[in-house]
């Protein structure tokens, strides 16, 4: 038996950067309290989310790695509450701009690095301006309370990534997320289609998908954005084993089993039946079959 307690957590942002993070750090506390150990906040949570716009000041919120403050102050975090904290950044790496996740284990160490491998361009979420597609590759994170896969918000669409992140050993998926309305159809609401698919994704691989998002409305110059919240934990059959909702802040946690889930996996032999010599066309653009 390996039961590991995951938290989730949700809140809003603003450019007041020293309370965003003062907030942030409240919460992860909290999560804590609450029996956290693999504890996810959202995506790129020490501003607003800049990618609404193409902006060129924003393009110099970017900060090396080596010395990024808001990664530092978290190790110590991590280190004193011997949790595993999954980090998201925008980081400068030469003349690259790449979003990033730093994952630090409970002793406040780096575990690994992740950058955001698809990287989305629509109305309202306009990323490619500000970052460059992600090296990294989809692999599994060694970390105190098990191997983690993690991809960030528009990474979670692909079930190519998730199996891979699978097969490659991870034990768990984590997305840190920003989504919410969409500028171009103020109509339409993706929720329960994102959500569904990530739920997708653990009863495909049967394993835990961790899922967090910012709340709150975020305006810049004409551009509005309201997040949806709505930060969740499922299971390894997909079900949805907590939710927070689409407006307040706080925290959710689910405990698990991660060897219990690890014999379902292998039961029901959805990796021991693959065939990947049939899969060429997952290769290719265009689906063409070699």
């Amino acid at each position: 038996m390996r039961q590991v307690t995951f938290a989730v957590m949700q809140f809003a942002c603003s450019w007041d950067r020293a309370h965003t993070l003062d907030t942030a750090e409240t919460w992860i506390r909290a999560a804590a309290a609450a029996g956290g150990q693999v504890i996810l906040p959202q995506e790129l949570f020490e501003t607003p989310y800049f990618c609404s716009v193409q902006t060129p000041r924003f393009l110099d919120l970017a900060q090396p790695l080596d010395r990024h403050p808001t990664v530092e102050r978290m190790r110590g975090v991590a280190r004193e509450l011997g949790v595993v904290l999954p980090i998201s950044v925008y980081e400068r790496a030469g003349v690259a701009r790449f979003n990033t996740t730093v994952v630090l284990d409970a002793d406040g160490r780096t575990a690994g690095v992740y950058r955001k491998s698809h990287i989305p361009q629509n109305p309202g979420y306009e990323e490619k301006y500000y970052f460059s597609p992600g090296d990294t590759g989809f692999h599994a994170i060694d970390t105190a309370y098990g191997r983690v896969g993690l991809g960030i918000c528009w990474d979670q669409w692909f079930p190519e990534a998730a199996r891979a992140f699978v097969l490659a050993g991870a034990e768990c998926l984590l997305y840190p997320t920003a989504i919410g309305s969409e500028p171009a159809d103020p109509t339409y609401d993706s929720m329960r289609h994102w959500q569904n698919v990530m739920r997708g994704h653990a009863a495909a691989n049967l394993v835990p998908v961790i899922a967090s998002n910012r709340i709150g409305t975020e305006t810049e110059g004409a551009t509005s954005l309201t997040f949806y919240g709505s930060s969740f934990i499922a299971g390894p059959t997909g079900e949805l084993l907590q939710e927070a909702n689409r407006t307040d802040p706080g925290v959710c946690t689910a405990t698990v089993d991660l060897d219990a889930i690890r014999e379902l996996r292998l039961s029901w032999g959805v990796f021991r039946d693959r065939r990947p010599d049939l899969y060429g066309a997952l290769s290719t653009l265009d689906g063409r079959q070699s």
